[in-house]
Order: structure tokens, then sequence, then C-alpha cells
């Protein structure tokens, strides 16, 4: 089953259809608030032709069977398994800053350049000892020529081959020290390597925060920039105990934000916490979804839908069959050959559908398509009335 399916299948209800509504049994609507019902006394008649070209459709509402849904309040963060904080390897003073805030980096890349006295040290006595090594080396070479022939006591060959084996010693933990601090040989061993070395970034991501400045002296405690890949985020939630039994790990969510109120983003759950904040009686929830145009940002407030384990019966309308009318919303039932409107209270649309959680009866037919049509006709109607 796709996602797209799953919702409009699975849509559920905060509150439901009551069992005492009136008119559940009966198969008759709630009595509607006055200025609604107020129109039900003028329905609007139209012809086929006028309904063809308003496209206007009519269905039945009915009651359906499908899957509870669980709403959650929750807050977008970066995904913490793809985020870093750069911190500078030995303590440094920094001479250039080669990003800002928000810029997209590449694995490798240099973010910041320090000047460290701690590795012009290290590379100076890396150097020195190369230098020593080469010399004890060719000095045993030596010993070892003149000691063959008998020039030289067997002693004096033992204290060259001693002093090439300390030399290569000190080279090889000149070599380590380098390598902690993430220097390659190579540039050690260059006439222009300098106490300065580069800050990159360990993958690709976003830069979400900087603290790098020019000038300052940055230590190895103290972290410099902090990179994400924001490729995929975590929504984050609390979860109320009266719903844990409801949800599942890997169970579909739908995420929608206020930044874009027209549009929903799929996430998977991915975690419910073992432990209950026993103030609120929540447990954490974390929900991932994937986020490659970078829409979703970190900080956002987020709205769940998650489906449960449970199902329900409710009725479900189209969600373009509920329009705002007279400051509430409506549908358009279908009611002495014409249409009247009908206040109705409404759940979220999900995937197209509206649940109708008072206001309607199963077995009414009412304007599925069509109704911001009927809309207008209405209003233009009570304006030449009125004139």
């Amino acid at each position: 089953m796709n996602t797209a399916t799953f919702f409009i299948a699975a849509l559920s209800v905060v509150a439901l259809v009551s069992c005492n509504q009136p008119g559940e049994k009966s198969g008759k609507a709630q009595k509607p608030p006055a200025d609604a019902q107020a129109q039900t006394r003028k329905p609007l008649v139209l012809t086929e032709e006028e309904m063809r070209q308003a496209g206007i459709k009519i269905e039945t509402v009915e009651l359906q069977t499908m899957a509870e849904l669980v709403t959650l309040t929750a807050t977008i963060t970066p995904n913490q398994e793809q985020i870093a904080k750069v911190l500078p390897r030995l303590p440094g003073r920094i001479s250039s800053v080669a990003v800002a805030q928000g810029a997209r980096v590449k694995a490798g890349q240099t973010l910041a350049v320090l000047v460290s006295s701690e590795l012009g040290e290290a590379r100076s006595a890396y150097l020195q000892s190369r230098s020593e090594t080469n010399l004890a080396e060719a000095a045993l070479a030596r010993a070892e020529g003149l000691v063959r022939e008998e020039i030289i006591p067997q002693k004096d060959y033992l204290r060259a081959k001693s002093d090439a084996e300390r030399a290569r010693a000190m080279l090889r933990a000149a070599e380590d020290k380098l390598s902690l601090f993430g220097v390659a040989l190579l540039s050690a061993e260059s006439r222009d390597a300098r106490a300065a070395y580069p800050l990159v970034a360990p993958f690709a991501g976003t830069v979400i925060e900087r603290k790098a400045v020019v000038g300052e002296q940055a230590q190895v405690d103290q972290a410099l920039f902090t990179v994400a890949d924001l490729s995929t985020v975590w929504i984050e939630a609390d979860a109320f105990e009266k719903d844990l039994a409801k949800l599942s790990i890997a169970g579909t969510a739908r995420i929608t934000v206020a930044a874009y109120p027209n549009e929903a983003f799929v996430g998977k759950l991915i975690y419910l916490g073992d432990t209950m904040d026993k103030a609120t009686r929540t447990v954490k929830a974390r929900i991932e979804a994937p986020n490659p145009d970078g829409r979703l940002k970190p900080g956002m407030f987020a709205s769940a839908i998650l489906r449960s384990n449970t199902t329900t019966q409710a009725l479900v309308v189209p969600e373009q069959a509920v329009s705002l009318y007279q400051g509430q919303q409506a549908v358009f039932v279908e009611a002495s050959g014409g249409f009247v409107p009908r206040a109705v209270e409404a759940g979220p649309a999900i995937g197209g559908k509206v649940t109708i959680k008072a206001g309607l009866a199963s077995g009414e037919r009412i304007v599925a398509a069509g109704s911001y049509a009927l809309k207008a006709r209405l209003l233009k109607s009570q304006f030449s009335t009125e004139d």
C-alpha cells in the first residue's frame, strides 16, 4: 500500500461521530446552527447544464471503517546521526575562515585555517629526526663496511647500530605526533611547510553553526563549526501514555508545518522512548523524514499524524466538499431538488479527505466537487435579493 492510499484509507478522527448524535440511526442530519439552517428554506436549484459547467459531482455520505490516527505536536531537529561538531586538533590562532553559516560544504572542504605553535614545533621535530636518522643510517652503513675489513673494532659498529636504532625510534615518534595532528608526512617534509593547518568538513552537509572568528585563539575543546547533513531530519515529539498502545515502530507519519500549509511530508516512526516523564505522562517519539530540498528547517514546529493499531468508523468526505461559509465550515447538501449549505465540524484534511465530526448523517447526498461554484452563486443571489 502506497503512502497516499494509506492516508486516504487510514484517515482517522480525533473526535468521531458520537453514538448519541441525532440522526445517526434515523439517517437524518444533525440540526445545523441557525444561520446555516436559514438557508435550507431556499434551496439553490441548478439545471443539468449548469451543474455540468460548474463541475458539480454528488456523493452519498457513508460510514467508513478506518485506522485511527494519533496526532502529535513536534519540533524538527537535525538527524543526530548525521551531525558533527568540528573542533581544532590542537590550539591555534584562526588566520582565515572560508565558509559562512548556512553554506553547503563537501567532505574534506576547508572551513578555516589555524596557525599553531605546537604544529610548528612538531614539524620541526620531525624534520630534525628525519635528518638525524639519515645521518645515523649512513654512519651505520659505513661502520658495517669498516668492521668487515677489520678497520674498526666491533664495539664501534655496535655503537653506530644503536645510534641508528635510536634515531629511527625518534623519527617514528615524530611521525606519530604529526599523524595525530592530521598532517601528511609529505606536507611536513615540504620546505614550504608552516605552522598552519586547515580545519575541514568531516562529510558533506550544511554549516548550521559557525563560531570561528579571524584572529581569535581557538582551543581543542571549542567547537568552531557544526556541520549537519540535512537530507534527512528528525521530528521529535511527546507521545501521551494513552496513545502508546496505538503506535508501532516503522509506522508511517504525515508531517505538516505552518510554512507549507497545503503540503504534507512523509516520515517513519523510528523510536519510542523507554522511560516516561512523570510530570507530563509522555514518552519521547522520534520520526525520521527525507528532506532532499532542505525545506524542513531545524527548529520548526510541526504536526505529525501517525496511523494507529486500532480501527473505528467515521464519516469521510472529499476535502474540496468543505468550504467556509458565513464564517463556518459547511458542505452543500442535496435537498428539495436543489442544494443547501449545512454547517459541519470537520477534522484536518489528510490525503484529500476530511472527517466530519458533526453536522452530517450517513446516507445524505452532498456536493463532493464544485462546492465553491455553488457558494459563489448563492452569495450572488443573496446580494441580488438585498439590492
